[in-house]
């Protein structure tokens, strides 16, 4: 029996990495699920275990769209065949929630 510490939500959010270690990243997922303790997402690219990952997550259903710059590590990365995605899980070890002015500025610089 698979034990958490918090219970995780099947939610499917739009996920932006912004940066991915050193890297300077302009990439969007999607949420596969996500708890109070990280993300998971799928991806078409690995992304190194043990990295630092820097990524939005855009709330749904709200005007203008809630995002959160979240600060994590990559925990796991790995693919379930030759053809699948990569499952992606990364920590969500700090956060803020961004203002629209905020957002704006990140957007233009990525």
């Amino acid at each position: 029996m698979e034990q958490r510490r918090a219970p995780r939500y099947r939610m499917q959010l739009p996920l932006h990495i912004i940066q991915v270690g050193s890297e300077k990243v302009n990439r969007t997922e999607q949420t596969r699920d996500i708890s109070s303790g990280g993300v998971c997402f799928l991806s078409s690219e690995q992304v190194e275990v043990g990295g630092r990952i820097e990524y939005l997550i855009t709330l749904s259903g709200s005007n203008p769209p809630v995002r959160i710059r979240c600060l994590g590590k990559v925990l796991r990365s790995q693919q379930q065949g030759d053809d699948a995605p990569y499952e992606i899980a990364v920590t969500m070890e700090r956060y803020q929630f961004m203002n629209p002015r905020e957002d704006e500025t990140l957007a233009a610089a990525s």
